[in-house]
């Protein structure tokens, strides 16, 4: 019984806790969330730990998918960004804003003409000198071969900062990342290898509990009445083009309203199943207990 209880407790780290979890236990010992109950707030830590493994899994599937069905595609990693604001009213207004900018900037004709397909995820972080808030979005973009050839397809830094300032409307210059998904040695193993760090910067956290769980209390909880605010109903994850049909065709569920328990997609059949556990969370004690 000691040996589960440890087992337990190596599912979560110290930020990542659910009160009742109940596992099954194969025959080799192997151990398997079955049942959980996750209330999928955009601030929960267990809920976004979940979500962030299932993002990146299903991200993975969907790329190895795209590269077999397009695999002379090129990949960017575009980071978009706009200037702080300081309450949630004010975070509200700009991720709406700035999702209608970004489906906005997809349909230019330079950006569209040679554009197979994009996963795009928001982050908000908090700056911890002025208690401003920092939304930006990270893209994974898949384009055609021919976007490097010629100036009437490929788009410089300064070309993205442009169309990101047009799209957005903005009186200012946004700060405007591109790079190249590239590979020293071309191969496919390679470009997985390559594509799939991008694909974890893109299914990171949306929102990282350390940024609103700081121990300051009066603080904490401002900060979690704006994020709640600037984050309520928003879509922090979407597909499109190609990543989208395929997320289709896999026939992957919604990871922002999803099941949250087997986000591998691996469930056990009662004959690997030697027993069930379950365990409570004790507050006091720092333990789960069976």
């Amino acid at each position: 019984m000691y040996y589960a209880v440890n087992q337990v407790k190596a599912e979560s780290d110290d930020n990542v806790r659910g009160e009742i979890l109940e596992f099954d236990i194969t025959h080799e010992g192997r151990i398997k969330l079955a049942k959980a109950w996750f209330c999928k707030s955009p601030l929960c830590p267990m809920c976004n730990w979940r979500k962030t493994m299932k993002r990146s899994i299903q991200t993975t599937k969907i790329v190895e998918e795209v590269i077999r069905q397009k695999p002379k595609a090129r990949w960017l990693f575009l980071t978009l960004t706009v200037k702080n604001v300081f309450d949630g009213k004010a975070l509200d207004k700009s991720l709406k804003v700035m999702a209608q900018g970004f489906n906005r900037l997809m349909k230019y004709k330079k950006v569209a003409q040679n554009m197979i397909g994009f996963m795009r995820s928001t982050e908000v972080t908090v700056n911890k000198k002025d208690g401003s808030y920092n939304q930006h979005m990270h893209v994974l973009l898949c384009v055609e071969s021919k976007y490097f050839k010629g100036a009437e397809n490929y788009l410089s830094q300064e070309d993205w900062t442009s169309l990101w300032q047009k799209a957005m409307k903005l009186d200012y210059v946004p700060v405007v990342h591109i790079e190249a998904v590239k590979n020293k040695k071309r191969n496919q193993k390679k470009e997985v290898t390559a594509i799939q760090a991008a694909v974890q910067e893109t299914a990171k956290y949306s929102v990282k509990d350390s940024d609103y769980l700081t121990g300051n209390l009066v603080n904490d909880l401002e900060v979690v009445k704006d994020l709640e605010e600037g984050l309520y109903r928003k879509r922090m994850i979407a597909y499109g083009g190609l990543l989208k049909k395929v997320h289709k065709q896999l026939n992957l569920d919604d990871v922002e309203d999803g099941d949250l328990i087997r986000v591998d997609d691996e469930k056990l059949n009662e004959e690997e199943i030697a027993y069930s556990i379950v365990a409570q969370w004790n507050w006091i004690l720092k333990n789960y207990f069976i």
